[in-house]
């Protein structure tokens, strides 16, 4: 399994708790260097917490579950 398809799956496991709260999160990219770049979207995507979801949630999973990642950063 790719690092991207490994990075979709945890996306996927986490998507129902952004979408129960009117956000969702889309896959960008994963760059060489195990940078994940995502959009949020919906509510989460203007929404003033948006950093700590990112952050504190997404990012801590995908460096727990997935080897290779390094980091996250949000897109536009």
């Amino acid at each position: 399994m790719s690092l991207k398809e490994q990075v979709q799956e945890v996306l996927d496991k986490l998507r129902p708790f952004l979408q129960r709260d009117g956000g969702d999160v889309e896959l960008v990219d994963v760059d060489e260097n195990g940078i994940v770049k995502l959009r949020l979207m919906g509510a989460c995507g203007g929404c003033p917490a948006s950093t700590i979801t990112l952050k504190a949630g997404i990012e801590r999973a995908l460096l727990e579950e997935v080897p290779g990642v390094k980091g996250v950063e949000q897109v536009f």
